[in-house]
This record gives C-alpha cells, structure tokens and sequence, in this order.
C-alpha cells in the first residue's frame, strides 16, 4: 500500500477518536481558563502533552503552585504505561523502519490510538501512524481552544455527558475483535474484573491508577503470550 493510501486509512481510523478528543478536550479547555491560562496556552499545553489524565492532574498541582518536582513525578507515574504501549506497538512497524519515524509516532501513543492500531492486522506504515496521529491530536488541540473561548456557554452537565463519546469509543474498538476470537473476549472479561477488584479492595485501591494500568497490563498480557501464543511465522502485510 503506498504511502498516501497509508495515511488516508490513519485518518480514516482517526475520526472516531478525533470525535472523543473533541469532547474531553472540551471539558480541560474549560477547567485550563478556570485555572487562569489563555486559550493559545492552553492550546500548547494540549499540543506538547497528548494525555488527559496527565493534563487534568498537572493543571490540579500547577493551580495550587505545586513544586515542579512533585509535577515531574506525578506525570512519571501516571504516564508510565505510554512505555508499555510503545513496546507493543513497536512490533506493529517494521524491522527496518527509520529512527525517526519511531521518534516521532512515538509522540503520539494514546491508549485509543494504540487500541486502534493494535486491532490492526499485519504491519503498520509510518505514515498511517501519521494519519491517525494527526487528526486526533487536531481533535484534542481543538476541543481544548475551543472549551477555553466558549466553554462558558454550556452548562457543566452537559460537559459532562460530552464525555461518553470517549467510552462508546473504547466499546467500539473491543467488540469487532471480541466476537470473532473468544480468547480475547475471554481476556477482556478478565481484564475487567481484575479492574473493578483494584478498584474496590482495600489494600489494591490505595495503588495509584498508573501503577494500577502498568500491573494489570503487565499480568494479563504477560498472561495471555503463554495460554495464546502468536507463531513468529505469520504473514503479515503492512499497510
């Protein structure tokens, strides 16, 4: 597949995340102008991070004038997983692909664009990853300009329920490969069970929710290599 037609299906895949960056952006837009930063701040502030969880938590320590080593940490701990899902997606490109092209899909690994890539068969062009990547960081850098200039003008509910899009996302990405391979419908019932206990039990609650992302990863992809190993020898086409 040639590069253009690479990067049109990375756009193609994009818009669904595109829609949910939209929304969730929207509502950090809302809380950076509530924080006293302007719209093109926050704009950069979206542009040069690309992580929500990681955003709302440091625009938290940056309004109470928190100390730059306790943001430093916080973001270590919370994005720690991005690492987890670069190595996996490193087996998506191939051998031979150039150190820059890493570089640079690696600025923007997300969990949904990691999802939608994985789901993916076969190898993966640079240029789709620059597809995919682009209209999604345009739909975060936006919603987030936009929610700083007009996020005044909806009420906080309907914000709110602007987020759903996010998760309607996530249940779209799972479910196509859930039926047709219960193994891996198997494990995202797994994977869900064993986050709803580290959510509820006493001692396993009190783990950050990046650590908790980097154990559960760890143990049920760990898991699943062994039960359902993937044979070395599979074709696969890039795309």
């Amino acid at each position: 597949m040639s590069r253009y037609s690479s990067f049109i299906a990375g756009i193609r895949d994009g818009i669904p995340i595109f829609l949910g960056y939209l929304a969730v952006s929207f509502t950090f837009g809302i809380m950076a102008k509530n924080g006293g930063l302007s719209a093109w701040q926050a704009a950069l502030l979206s542009a040069t991070n690309v992580t929500s969880a990681g955003q709302f938590s440091g625009l938290s320590l940056m309004s109470v004038c928190a100390p730059l080593t306790e943001v430093a940490v916080a973001q270590l701990v919370i994005n720690l997983r991005y690492c987890l899902m670069s190595c996996s997606l490193s087996q998506k490109i191939s051998g031979d692909t150039p150190f820059f092209h890493r570089f640079f899909i690696a600025y923007g690994v997300t969990d949904e664009i990691f999802g939608v890539s994985m789901s993916r068969e076969g190898f993966l062009s640079p240029f789709y990853f620059y597809g995919i990547i682009g209209i999604s960081v345009l739909g975060w850098v936006s919603g987030t300009f936009i929610g700083v200039v007009s996020g005044g003008l909806l009420p906080m509910r309907a914000v709110s329920a602007l987020s759903i899009a996010l998760y309607g996302m996530f249940i779209a990405i799972i479910v196509p490969p859930a039926r047709k391979r219960k193994e891996l419908a198997g494990i995202i019932v797994v994977s869900m069970l064993l986050s709803l206990l580290f959510t509820v039990a006493p001692l396993l609650r009190e783990i950050s929710s990046g650590f908790r992302i980097i154990i559960l990863t760890l143990l049920i992809s760990g898991a699943a290599a062994i039960l359902f190993p993937i044979s070395d020898g599979d074709e696969r086409e890039e795309l």
